[in-house]
């Protein structure tokens, strides 16, 4: 059990962490982030030993519930709508989460707990339901469609309306993945 100054530290940290991300993307000053937090930056990566440790844990609380919007979507009745609906819940938090489609880029060894690596695993079974029904191609795996997200948000971040753009261009490539 950490210490609770330990604890304070780890959820001032985090607070901070969201809130300079939110400002300024994925790309936030660890050190100002230390800073504003009042603790050294040895106590940040003492606490989140890379920066991608700390994007993954700015974005947990939304990831968990995509997870659970995905686990809802389970047994819908339409595999495609389904896979459509938690595609859509995806791409728009993540173009209004400034940093989020960083987030989203793997390294060649993610972790478990990494933020695409969650996102794939629970967006899985609702692309095995939708191709099995034949909504979606054979061939297509998660991992494509989450870096289809990814590469449209990144492509819209810096635009006037980045979410309203990343979904017309999600529907643009769902026509092309699965034409209804």
């Amino acid at each position: 059990m950490p210490r609770s100054d330990a604890q304070r530290n780890y959820a001032r940290i985090l607070a901070v962490a969201a809130q300079e991300v939110a400002d300024h993307g994925a790309d936030a000053s660890l050190e100002q982030i230390a800073r504003t937090a009042g603790v050294g930056s040895a106590t940040v990566r003492r606490h989140f030993p890379s920066r991608r440790a700390l994007l993954d844990a700015v974005f947990r609380e939304r990831v968990d519930a995509l997870d659970g919007r995905a686990l809802e979507l389970a047994d819908a009745d339409d595999p495609r709508a389904a896979l459509l609906d938690w595609l859509t819940a995806l791409t728009e938090y993540a173009a209004s989460a400034r940093g989020m489609a960083a987030a989203l880029i793997q390294d060649e060894e993610p972790d478990r707990e990494h933020v695409c690596v969650r996102l794939t695993d629970a967006g899985a079974p609702l692309l095995r339901r939708a191709i099995a029904a034949g909504a979606v191609a054979a061939g297509v795996t998660s991992a494509d469609l989450v870096a289809v997200v990814t590469g449209i948000v990144l492509a819209t971040e810096h635009g006037r309306d980045p979410a309203g753009e990343a979904l017309r261009l999600l529907g643009l490539a769902v026509r092309g993945i699965s034409p209804s």
